[in-house]
């Protein structure tokens, strides 16, 4: 019997140390990313591949030279791509023959590809322009959320929107997004000549969340197990990191006002899978208003998310915790 009860205390002081040290290492890496959301500074310029030349690059802090930005970040992603764009370039080029006052860009953020992803993405700016297609090369891989947060903070639309490399959702649907921003900005804006003529979308912060939780029975039904359990127990885990409010934090299909992604993309620190959650946190530490409207979304072949995904999601977000509830990570207003 004492052999029993000393076997279990030292197991219980083995549990005891690793928690401790589990925990000590998530304050120092917290520490350690403190100044985080400063990322990668590349150097801020395009390049023109008919002419070589050097494009000056924007920066989310000047006024808005189009009406819609479209930002792809681009994994490995030579595949899936020239379908994407495709139909994302008729759909723009349509829209803007029919409405004279509608402008737009597309910028191809690649992250460290290394298939053939930076030869497709020129080929469509040799297509299009530079002044309507542009690509950002991060030169290694660094995730998600850091390619995502480059391009933002490289844009000129006075909206801004974000969708996945392989065309899950139908760019159509940007236009429910789109209204939905507009209903809501207009309704904290007066109705008065003068307010109207001073009304800019791009100055009210507002983010419009896409959301695949209406599909969620269907798809739980068709979708592969380790991604059922790994969708679930993300969710749990990201009600208590970030709380209620959005039920779909990770569908790739996000719209910003200008003003919103000013204030969010200069202080995110999680650069992988995690940062959609951080950016819930920001909202509501901001008071900027969410909306979580339906999209059409299908699952398309590839996809990066895998078992081993659960232990790196798991990590940024105990990191996001414990920086912003101990005041670790500062957010600059």
């Amino acid at each position: 019997m004492e052999v029993l009860l000393t076997m279990m205390e030292i197991l219980a002081a083995l549990v005891l140390i690793f928690v401790l040290g589990l925990v000590s290492v998530i304050f120092l890496e917290a520490y350690r990313r403190r100044h985080n959301n400063a990322h990668v500074e590349a150097p801020a310029i395009f390049e023109d591949p008919k002419s070589l030349k050097q494009v000056p690059c924007p920066n989310i802090f000047d006024p808005a030279e189009k009406y819609l930005s479209l930002i792809i970040p681009a994994f490995n992603e030579e595949h899936r791509l020239p379908g994407a764009l495709d139909e994302t370039m008729n759909y723009l080029q349509q829209r803007a023959a029919n409405d004279k006052s509608f402008s737009y860009e597309v910028l191809i953020i690649d992250d460290g590809s290394r298939d053939g992803t930076k030869r497709v993405a020129f080929d469509f700016v040799k297509k299009y322009g530079v002044n309507n297609v542009r690509v950002i090369l991060l030169g290694k891989n660094h995730g998600k959320g850091e390619a995502i947060r480059k391009g933002m903070l490289h844009s000129r639309g006075e909206l801004l929107l974000m969708l996945d490399a392989d065309g899950a959702t139908k760019v159509t649907d940007l236009e429910k997004l789109e209204n939905q921003i507009h209903a809501v900005a207009r309704k904290g804006h007066g109705d008065s000549a003068a307010d109207k003529a001073t009304f800019r979308i791009s100055d009210i912060p507002i983010v419009a969340f896409g959301s695949r939780a209406h599909l969620e029975e269907k798809a739980l039904a068709t979708r592969k197990w380790y991604r059922n359990f790994l969708m679930k127990g993300f969710h749990l885990v990201v009600l208590l990191a970030a709380g209620p409010g959005i039920r779909d934090t990770q569908c790739g299909f996000k719209m910003f006002t200008r003003s919103a992604a000013r204030k969010l993309f200069t202080n995110i620190r999680l650069k992988r899978w995690c940062f959609d959650v951080e950016l819930v946190f920001l909202c509501k530490w901001f008071g900027i208003p969410m909306l979580e409207i339906s999209v059409n979304w299908s699952e398309i072949p590839g996809s990066k998310v895998n078992p081993l995904s659960i232990p790196n999601m798991l990590w940024e977000l105990a990191l996001m915790s414990v920086g912003y509830r101990t005041r670790i990570w500062k957010i600059n207003s």
